[in-house]
C-alpha cells in the first residue's frame, strides 16, 4: 500500500480522534472492550456473501460519547479487513446509546480497489458490566459494497461495579 494514498484518510482520522483525545481520561486497561469480529445479516441475501466475520477488535472509551476503535476481520468478500475509527455517540435511550462510528477500511475488492475508504455507519451501542452489543446499518453502495445489519459482541475483562 502506498503511504501517500492513505494520508488524506489518516488526516481526516487524526481531526475526528482530536476531540475526543481532548476529553479522555487517564488510561486504564481494564476498560477495553475486546471483539471476535462481526455477524452481518445482508440486505441481498442472494448474492452467496459470508455473513459470519470472524476478526479481532478493540474499542476503548474516551468518554461516555466518544470511544476509539480499530481492529481486523474477514470481511464479507471473503477478504481481510481492517478499520480504525471513533464512535461518537451523543444520544441515549432506555440505556442504549446512538450515534455513529466514523473511520476508514479496506479490503473491500469492489471499492477503491481495496484500499482505505472513509465512513460514516449509524451505530447503537448496549453496554453492561462487562458485556455489550455494538448493532451497526451498513448501507449499500451498488457494485461496491454490500448493505447489512452488523453485530459486534464485546467484552471486558476488567472488574466494572
Amino acid at each position: 500500500m502506498n503511504p501517500l494514498r492513505m494520508l488524506p484518510v489518516s488526516s481526516a482520522l487524526l481531526a475526528l480522534l482530536l476531540p475526543g483525545l481532548a476529553v479522555a481520561q487517564s488510561f486504564d486497561p481494564k476498560n477495553i472492550w475486546v471483539n471476535p469480529g462481526f455477524y452481518s445479516a445482508h440486505f441481498d441475501s442472494g448474492k452467496g456473501l459470508e455473513n459470519v466475520n470472524p476478526g479481532l477488535g478493540f474499542e476503548y472509551p474516551l468518554s461516555d460519547t466518544y470511544r476509539i476503535t480499530a481492529g481486523t476481520f474477514h470481511n464479507s468478500d471473503r477478504r481481510q479487513s481492517k478499520y480504525v475509527g471513533l464512535y461518537v455517540l451523543p444520544f441515549e435511550f432506555y440505556g442504549v446509546k446512538f450515534g455513529a462510528v466514523v473511520g476508514g477500511f479496506d479490503g473491500y475488492p469492489n471499492y477503491r480497489n481495496g484500499n482505505w475508504f472513509p465512513a460514516i455507519i449509524p451505530t447503537a451501542a448496549i453496554e453492561g458490566k462487562n458485556w455489550g452489543l455494538n448493532i451497526a446499518y451498513v448501507p449499500t453502495i451498488k457494485n461496491r459494497l454490500y448493505g447489512a445489519l452488523t453485530f459486534q459482541v464485546k467484552y471486558r475483562f476488567g472488574n466494572h461495579e
